[in-house]
């Protein structure tokens, strides 16, 4: 009853969340379930550039932070 809910709950979702269900899953059985046979990781991950356009940095982030200027 539950893999079937889950199952249809599955189908609704995305490519890149069912990704990261798996890869949970994997994680789980790994925890919870070591000696069950492990399914090798196919997804390619990472890799330069990634996160271009996802992540901000403030202008002044290498400036000397004001609440230290005593230390320096």
């Amino acid at each position: 009853m539950i893999e079937t809910t889950i199952l249809k709950n599955l189908e609704k979702l995305p490519e890149s969340a069912k990704q990261s269900v798996l890869d949970y899953i994997e994680f789980l059985v790994n925890r919870y379930a070591p000696e069950a046979p492990k399914t090798p990781n196919t997804t390619k991950r990472g890799g330069l550039g990634i996160w271009k356009g996802k992540v901000w940095m403030s202008e002044d982030f290498d400036e000397p932070l004001e609440e230290l200027k005593d230390y320096m």
